[in-house]
């Protein structure tokens, strides 16, 4: 595992859009995508994207039971996801859903229904990757996913992404052979995995942090001293800043490093704020050829 020091990472809470900035600005999205196995009943082997609003897409229900409803010319598909009892759809995996709505015991909620069909028994589970509401309690984002077999635990799959009003949130990273920070792997975060915070100000270091599946890695940019970071613009990099380059600094492991960035879309608030950025790097330990690559989404 590669560990960070300082402040540790903290889970966020999606509150509202974000804020406008000059180039680059995040869009929410609202969309549907399955993709049905061979076999599987429901979605009869095809796949299927949706997108509004050329598809009415809509999401009824509060944090205890969530219906999105996706509405084309010629299918109406109907994606319904329940919490356990006693329980709410919070960020998180759940295992060992039943058919919704009135699964046994405590087990969570799902059904996935369209042109007609539907799963007698279902044997799946989702993950909820954002979920908000409002102050009485409907639904005003959703970013989720779906896997669920009709009738046996075996069966042929048929697996989608929800997403109402979403913006993207996560972190990946490719480590080559020899990379120091990365050690050599790979591994993805999203919010059913991973808590994620940012601090700082564009024409200040930005302070980013992810933890989860056992890691947790942290974020250090900046533009070079004196300027502001801007979307649409790649960075030459080094771990301090120094010699007139922007900083990267990711994982904390390097006592010396170099690469670049490329800032593909960047929020702020009034205040200068950073609220949502896309980023994506390459950044080289001691001068080594092995190089660690990943990609940052934060609300963006």
């Amino acid at each position: 595992m590669t560990a960070v020091t300082g402040a540790a990472a903290a889970c966020v809470v999606w509150s509202g859009p974000v804020a406008e900035a000059a180039a680059g600005q995040p869009t929410p999205v609202t969309a549907y995508t399955q993709r049905s196995e061979a076999g599987d009943w429901v979605g009869a082997g095809k796949t299927s994207t949706y997108r509004s609003p050329a598809a009415d897409i809509r999401v009824d229900g509060d944090a205890t039971y969530a219906t999105m409803r996706v509405e084309s010319d010629d299918v109406t598909w109907t994606i319904e996801m329940q919490a356990p009892a006693g329980d709410q759809l919070t960020p998180g995996v759940f295992r060992n859903a039943e058919r919704a709505p009135g699964p046994t015991g405590r087990a969570p909620g799902l059904a996935v229904s369209g042109d007609g069909r539907a799963c007698n028994i279902v044997y799946g589970q989702y993950t909820i990757n954002q979920i908000s509401t409002d102050s009485t309690g409907a639904i005003t984002l959703l970013d989720a996913s779906y896997v669920q077999r009709c009738e046996a635990p075996d069966a042929p799959a048929l697996r989608g992404t929800v997403k109402y009003k979403a913006l993207p949130l996560s972190f990946s990273y490719v480590s080559e052979p020899g990379d120091y920070a990365g050690g050599g792997r790979s591994r993805t975060f999203t919010g059913g995995t991973g808590t994620f915070s940012l601090d700082g100000a564009v024409d200040e270091r930005l302070d980013y942090r992810v933890t989860g599946l056992r890691e947790t890695w942290g974020a250090l940019v900046a533009a070079p001293s004196g300027q502001s970071l801007e979307a649409g613009r790649t960075y030459e990099a080094n771990r301090m800043g120094d010699d007139g380059l922007a900083t990267l600094d990711v994982g904390g492991g390097c006592n010396h490093s170099n690469g670049e960035f490329t800032v593909n879309k960047l929020a702020t608030d009034a205040a200068g704020q950073v609220t949502g950025l896309a980023l994506t790097f390459e950044q080289h330990c001691e001068g080594a050829e092995p190089a660690l690559r990943g990609t940052i989404h934060y609300f963006a």
